[in-house]
């Protein structure tokens, strides 16, 4: 791919002017940037096959979702005449053409992959099959099949004066149908939808192997079904894909949840971004459809030779072949987690407990925790946000336990929560019928905090347990990204949770004072610029300064001026960012300093990690925010410190293991490009998420070790306690 803004590499230059545009990468390129990575994995013929195929859906999901979110966003910003520039000095449409060039050779590497993937799945028989490649007994069998068990719920929609072009739902899959009556040259348009989803699989399956074929190759081939004595001219498949930006103006909202309802059904009729046809379509047609769909078909219609809709993928990944899929993973019991004991004494007792997932367990750790708050008599109250979960979680369950056992139960949710509004207006609406306290938050703010508060009186008087977390209290996500939380027994913490959920059920905003919590967006931003240049101030030859981030995305302007300033200064910048990232690394005299490390592998890099050498003094924090402005100008959020040596230790692993060139490692060079790592001899073991499941087992035998030991009788009997 060509280098992320199509310009040459900044030049070594003094002083630097740090407002010049050529200093900053474009948040959109560099984000596509990343899903070229998540693609490339399913190149990668050292991972098992289906897991080729996972990345192949996830890297069709993302660029979705990029075009409903992001493409979508830009053009409602050239539609409302904005022109002023970003950062990097580029407009909203410049954002948008630079986009499109970038996403046509994104299709073209797309479809290499797909025929590359798809043959490998011949090779081990597992096969995607045309039409044309069934025998006649197959035929007979695929059109009984789907006349029995999908016939009945297609419904076709003609086209003409009298019909209209009718609604297409977003992503939906669709067959544009030419057809006329026998002996007749007059032409008729019919649109078919592809019933894909609960109703029918995309892959139906032939025979009783593994041989699969597209269903909307079996409606084409059967249309006489549809349109009994009518003559077929054509059928062509075409795919939109619709705004997802809904406008909820809540300052003026007597009802949030209402508004967020109506803008969730706005969003059903959104302005269509996108329009996806195969390379074999008319031209006539395309441009009917996109005349018809009010579309620029030179921008807005993407022609491909391949599959559309990739995310559908997902169905032959879950096709039983182990061999053919990673070893599966099962997550330890944390080894300070012991079950036979009450849950709220162990914290009590250790004071703080660092949680790993997807390589600890989440169900006996987090989900555990709020179980036993909901059984435990002892327990008074109980305070959670809540962004993102599963909508058979038993977090709900526990939560709405809790409230019939006559605990005091308020939860914060996040309606805006991005294509889980509607599942999270359903669970609050169930947790409010409960006797559950449900607010939405602070108005015109997001919650993404992860933070629960649990109130317990103990034998000293009323004491508050705190769980402070970098992912959401989702139990499937939680066993495939790698996220950080911590349990925390600490009175200062405990009255810093008490004051953020007291602004969150308020919105009130008295001064709030913190003694630990770092919460945005009233602090967080303030506290890490400070920090950075803390560092530039007490680097010395002696002691030099090392900063090291780890985040889903730094985009925050503020925060990448302040992390070049530091460099200049001379102070080590290690930097791993999954995705977008606006700063350019490696510039002399002005970021030579600088790494920064994406790794793409088997779990989702999700923690956010927060280090400062601070001249020996080291500090360490985790939580929700990346160094993004939204997240730290217009969101609720919090980073904690984590202050136990053994626990900074685990920290600073992961630093190390992904930071020296271990597998699935990609370095960003100035130009915007990144450049795949191989491992290192200081690395042998490659792969650092491997290498985390190793550790954390390790921690679980230490653990186990020590116990059996202490249960052993010394010489004289006695039990020995190490």
């Amino acid at each position: 791919m060509s280098n992320e803004n199509d310009k040459p590499a900044v030049t070594a230059q003094q002083p630097f002017d740090l407002k010049d545009p050529t200093l900053y990468l474009n948040r959109e390129l560099s984000w596509l940037e990343f899903n070229q990575r998540v693609l490339d994995q399913a190149l990668d013929a050292q991972k098992p096959l289906l897991e080729r195929v996972k990345f192949l859906a996830i890297a069709g999901s993302n660029m979705d979702e990029f075009f409903m979110k992001r493409i979508g966003g830009l053009k409602q910003q050239v539609a409302a005449d904005v022109v002023e520039p970003t950062v990097d000095g580029r407009t909203p449409q410049q954002q948008l053409d630079d986009c499109y060039q970038k996403i046509v050779e994104y299709m073209l590497d797309k479809e290499q992959v797909v025929s590359q993937v798809f043959g490998d799945l011949r090779e081990q028989g597992i096969e995607i099959l045309r039409y044309s490649d069934l025998t006649k007994d197959e035929v007979a069998e695929v059109r009984r099949n789907y006349y029995d068990n999908i016939f009945p719920l297609v419904t076709p929609q003609s086209v003409d004066p009298a019909h209209p072009f009718p609604f297409i739902s977003n992503l939906s899959l669709n067959l544009l149908v030419t057809l006329r009556y026998s002996g007749e040259s007059d032409i008729s348009l019919a649109r078919v939808k592809v019933p894909v989803g609960a109703a029918a699989s995309r892959f139906q399956r032939v025979g009783d192997g593994f041989r699969f074929i597209p269903l909307e190759e079996v409606m084409a081939n059967n249309l006489d079904l549809l349109f009994p004595g009518m003559k077929i001219v054509s059928c062509e498949l075409f795919r939109l894909t619709r705004n997802a930006n809904t406008s909820a103006k809540e300052e003026h909202a007597d009802d949030l949840l209402a508004t967020i309802e109506t803008a969730l059904h706005h969003r059903k009729f959104a302005p269509i971004v996108r329009l996806q046809v195969t390379a074999d379509i008319d031209p006539v047609h395309r441009g009917q459809l996109a005349a018809e769909l009010g579309l620029d078909e030179e921008k807005d219609v993407s022609v491909g030779a391949g599959m559309l809709g990739l995310r559908d993928l997902w169905e032959l990944y879950r096709l039983d072949f182990p061999e053919l899929k990673d070893v599966p993973h099962h997550p330890i019991d944390h080894p300070q987690l012991v079950k036979d004991r009450n849950i709220f004494h162990i914290i009590r007792e250790q004071r703080a407990i660092l949680l790993q997932h997807p390589y600890e367990s989440f169900s006996t750790s987090v989900e555990r925790f709020l179980y036993e708050a909901a059984t435990d008599p002892n327990v008074r109250g109980i305070k959670m946000t809540l962004y993102r979960t599963d909508p058979d979680s038993e977090i709900i369950n526990y939560l709405i336990r809790a409230a019939q056992n006559g605990k005091q139960v308020a939860v914060v949710v996040e309606l805006k929560a991005s294509f889980d509004e509607q599942a999270n207006i359903k669970l609050a609406s169930r947790m409010e019928e409960a006797g559950v306290h449900v607010t939405y938050g602070v108005v015109d703010l997001k919650t993404h905090a992860k933070i629960i508060l649990v109130v317990r009186q103990d034998f000293k008087g009323l004491r508050r347990y705190v769980h402070v977390g970098t992912g959401n209290y989702h139990p499937v996500t939680a066993r495939v990204y790698s996220d950080l939380g911590m349990f925390l027994y600490d009175r200062e913490v405990g009255q810093d949770a008490t004051e953020l959920f007291n602004y969150l059920t308020t919105g009130f905003t008295p001064k709030r004072n913190y003694s630990k919590l770092l919460p945005a967006p009233k602090i967080l931003k303030k506290v890490l610029i400070e920090k950075i240049n803390r560092e530039i101030f007490v680097h010395s030859e002696q002691q030099p300064g090392l900063i090291r981030f780890k985040m889903n995305a730094l985009e925050d302007v503020d925060i990448v001026r302040a992390l070049y300033r530091a460099s200049q200064a001379g102070v080590v910048v290690e930097l791993l960012i999954r995705d977008s990232c606006r700063l350019r690394p490696g510039i002399v005299g002005l970021s030579e300093n600088i790494r920064v490390i994406s790794i793409v592998g088997r779990f989702l890099e999700h923690a956010r990690i927060y280090y400062f050498q601070n001249a020996g003094q080291q500090e360490f924090f985790i939580g929700s925010a990346d160094a993004m402005k939204r997240n730290l100008e217009h969101r609720v959020e919090c980073l904690v410190p984590v202050t136990d040596a053994v626990m900074r230790d685990q920290l600073q692993t992961i630093f190390d293991l992904q930071l020296n060139g271990c597998e699935g490692a990609w370095e960003l060079q100035s130009d915007g490009r990144y450049q795949q790592l191989a491992g290192n001899s200081e690395n042998p073991a490659g792969n650092s998420q491997k290498s985390m499941i190793r550790l954390a087992e390790k921690r679980l035998h230490e653990v186990q070790r020590l116990r059996k030991r202490k249960a052993q009788p010394g010489p004289n009997g006695q039990l020995i306690d190490d």
